[in-house]
């Protein structure tokens, strides 16, 4: 299967520092290019052809940038986004050799039916994306984990079950990382209302006498006392 190619163009940027607030509003995204042998340079994207392009390829596949007269091939990296509305406000261009191999983070994406899961257990992913080495150009995408090989709670998908073409490419992460178990359900304990404490004040009195009855009771001592005189 043929790798798509990806290009974007790319202007020079004069804004820099506070200014940049400016051409965001113009709708443009700041960006920096920079690589090995290379001076960096300042440059800026029609932001809705970024976000979209940035949103299919990710940090780890290659992409031609289209600047004045060049053609460079990069890598996006260390994506930055704002605080309050999480838009993407600027964004690093890594420049590569194409001939020699460099590291990047592929996503992983999930695939297939786990029949554990099917049987009322509960899938846990514990990492989405792996280490890979390669030239530019062989760098995957993404990795596709098949969820159909957990097929009880016994069952486990490490990093070492990960299928590669061991050719081109190479795993540097930990291949006794895990990536996908199953677990059984987790029982939710019932809550129990806890008992309000009333204060001594708001306890209903029982057979407590009213003042005029206690009136009456010192009248009823008091008149037998003088009977017994």
């Amino acid at each position: 299967m043929t790798k798509e190619k990806h290009e974007i163009k790319v202007e020079n940027r004069t804004a820099l520092g506070r200014k940049v607030k400016k051409i965001r509003k113009e709708g443009f995204i700041p960006a920096t290019i920079y690589g090995k042998g290379l001076e960096s340079k300042s440059v800026q994207f029609l932001a809705t052809e970024l976000v979209k392009l940035f949103e299919e390829v990710g940090e780890s596949t290659l992409v031609n940038l289209s600047l004045e007269k060049e053609s460079l091939p990069v890598l996006f990296r260390n994506p930055q986004y704002h605080v309050i509305n999480g838009e993407l406000i600027h964004i690093d261009c890594y420049k590569v050799n194409l001939k020699e191999k460099i590291s990047a983070m592929v996503p992983i994406e999930f695939i297939g039916e786990s029949q554990a899961v099917k049987n009322g257990n509960t899938l846990v992913t514990v990492t989405d994306e792996i280490e890979i080495e390669a030239l530019p150009a062989d760098l995957p995408e993404k990795i596709e984990i098949d969820l159909s090989v957990l097929e009880t709670l016994e069952s486990v998908i490490n990093v070492a079950d990960i299928k590669i073409d061991t050719e081109k490419l190479e795993i540097k992460t930990d291949k006794e990382q895990l990536i996908a178990k199953v677990e059984e359900p987790r029982v939710e304990e019932e809550v129990v209302a806890p008992t309000e404490e009333v204060a001594p004040g708001d306890v209903p009195a029982m057979n407590q006498k009213s003042d005029e009855e206690k009136a009456a009771d010192e009248k009823a001592k008091s008149e037998e006392e003088k009977e017994k005189e």
